[in-house]
Parts: structure tokens; sequence; C-alpha cells
């Protein structure tokens, strides 16, 4: 992809980073951002990518509720909208910290909605993040955007509301696509702790070890979007996961082979929710069973360049 025009709104997270380094040096991409290019959000990131590293990258300050004093004359003529927009969920899921979550991610996206409503040449295609979470505890049958079952609570209850806003916006001109994407794996993000943790011995299952653990490797996420980008025709809801999920057993067992660690001790599921309390986050990435497969995605004729978790994860560890 090059000679394209992006907008990457929360752009300065993992993923947007990564989404900046691949498309950054052949495209214009502006990334607007509540803390300064100096000040990365995400701990895993040294310092963000800028123009001085042979980037096309310009960042701007948004403070993610108000489009029209900061950056809306940026969404003019862009091919490509992506938002990543969202306060983090590593936290206790406490009252303020709830309302937080929700609100940046409503806001973010009715501001984005409304900018693009009053362009004079609106984007071409707007690309919403969304959860693989918002499906059930699955451990019976895969869940995909036909026959899936959504779930309840917290996090499922933000997923539906983040969509909800999302596919109000009226936008006759801007095609729209909520991606529900697993867990995503590459060179940060999610993965350092779990490298973390086999540093540390405890690198077994995390609870049973048998609920179901979707992901999809950062690559994908990255091609997928461009994929949309070349099919005017789809539109919708598209589970952005890879077609291989594994037990969390599986997935520690492959981590540890690939790291040359023996063996690691297990996390019983109450130690884990004490852990959690120590720490200030939630059990649910660990313990809840995400089984989430890419149906519609695979019908229009996507290729997955990394299917299956151990080439997946051999490719990550041996670039770090």
């Amino acid at each position: 992809m090059n000679n394209k025009k992006i907008l990457l709104a929360g752009g300065s997270g993992f993923i947007g980073q990564a989404l900046a380094a691949r498309w950054g040096r052949d495209n214009e991409v502006i990334i607007l951002s509540r803390g300064s290019a100096a000040s990365p959000n995400n701990s895993y990131n040294s310092r963000l990518l800028m123009a001085k590293d042979g980037y096309h990258i310009t960042y701007r300050l948004w403070d993610g509720r108000t489009i029209e004093k900061h950056c809306a004359g940026e969404l003019e003529g862009c091919d490509l909208v992506v938002n990543l927009a969202g306060r983090s969920v590593n936290c206790r899921y406490t009252a303020r910290n709830q309302r937080e979550i929700l609100d940046s991610r409503m806001d973010a996206t009715d501001a984005i909605g409304r900018a693009v409503a009053a362009s004079m040449v609106p984007p071409k295609l707007w690309i919403n993040a969304s959860s693989a979470t918002i499906y059930r505890h699955a451990t019976d049958r895969p869940q995909d955007e036909y026959t899936g079952e959504l779930g309840t609570g917290f996090s499922v209850e933000v997923c539906k509301k983040w969509e909800k806003v999302f596919f109000a916006q009226r936008t006759p001109f801007t095609r729209k696509i909520a991606i529900r994407m697993a867990i995503t794996l590459g060179r940060g993000g999610v993965i350092v702790p779990y490298l973390r943790m086999l540093k540390l011995g405890l690198g077994g299952r995390q609870g049973s070890g048998r609920q179901m653990y979707s992901w999809v490797h950062i690559d994908d996420v990255a091609r997928a979007i461009e994929w949309f980008l070349d099919k005017p025709d789809l539109e919708g809801i598209y589970n952005v996961a890879a077609p291989g999920p594994v037990t969390n057993e599986y997935f520690m067992s492959t981590l540890r082979r690939l790291k040359k660690v023996r063996a690691g001790l297990p996390s019983p599921a109450w130690l884990l929710r004490l852990g959690a309390i120590l720490i200030g986050t939630e059990t649910e990435l660990l313990l809840k069973s995400r089984w989430v497969v890419p149906t519609k995605l695979q019908e229009s004729g996507f290729l997955f360049q990394c299917p299956r978790l151990k080439e997946a994860l051999k490719a990550i560890v041996d670039k770090k």
C-alpha cells in the first residue's frame, strides 16, 4: 500500500505504532493522540516513531472528544481512518475506571463521526476497533459473526455500546467496518508480560488451561485492514482472529518451547485473582475462554500470513 492518506486515532499504542511502522514510509500517516509525541502511552515502546526516522508521520494532540478544534481538517480526503482510541482496560474495574473506559470509546467514535459527516471530501473507509471479547465465554464451540452468541459483563457491554455508536454515525459516503480483534501478538503489547512471566518461572497454564485462546498476529491485522480498503464491497462486522485458536495451556507450552524454558509453574485461578488485585488489573484476559473464528474474513478470500500459533510466535521471538 502506498500514496495513501491515513489517519490513526489513538495511534500511539502498540497496535497503532505497528500500523504506522508498516505504512509510514510510503504513505502520509496522521496520528491523533492524547499525549505528546515525546511521551508514548504504551509502556512497551521506548519512544514513538518520528519523521526523523524516515517516516511520513505527523502527530496531533487530541482530547478524544472535540474534533473540530483540533484536527477536523486532517480527515479531509483520507483514504483510511482507523480508530483505536480508548482508555486502557489494564486496570481494576472500579466505577471510575469503568466510566472512563466506556466514555473514552464512545466520545472518540462520536467525535470522528461528526467530523466525517462534516467533511467536504469524506474518508473512503472508516475502520473502528472492537474486541473479540464481545462473545460469551465459550468452551463448547467457536463463535463467528453468524452464529456467535454475545456475552454479558462489563467488557461485553463496552463493546456492544462501542459498536452501536459507531454504526449510528451517518456517513453515506464513507464505508464503515468494525473489527472484533482477538488478542494481538507482536513485538510489544501483551507478549511482553508473558515473556516476563517465563523469566519468573510462571510460564505454566493459567487457571485450568483449558480455556480457549483466540489470537492474531499484528501483521495480519494490518493485512486485513489493507484487504478491506481494496475490497469496496465489504462493510459491517468482521472478526479479525487467526483461524487456529488454541487452549491457554497450549499457548504457554508453545511459548516455553520457543524460549527454551523447560518448565513453568501453573497459576491457579485463586492466585491470579489475588495477583490481579495486587498489581491493579483484572483476570479476564487470562481466564475468559475466547473461541473466535474469522468466518466472514475468510469467506471474502483473505488468506492469513500467520494462521498457526507456533509460526507466529517463532517470528516474534526470533525478532526479539
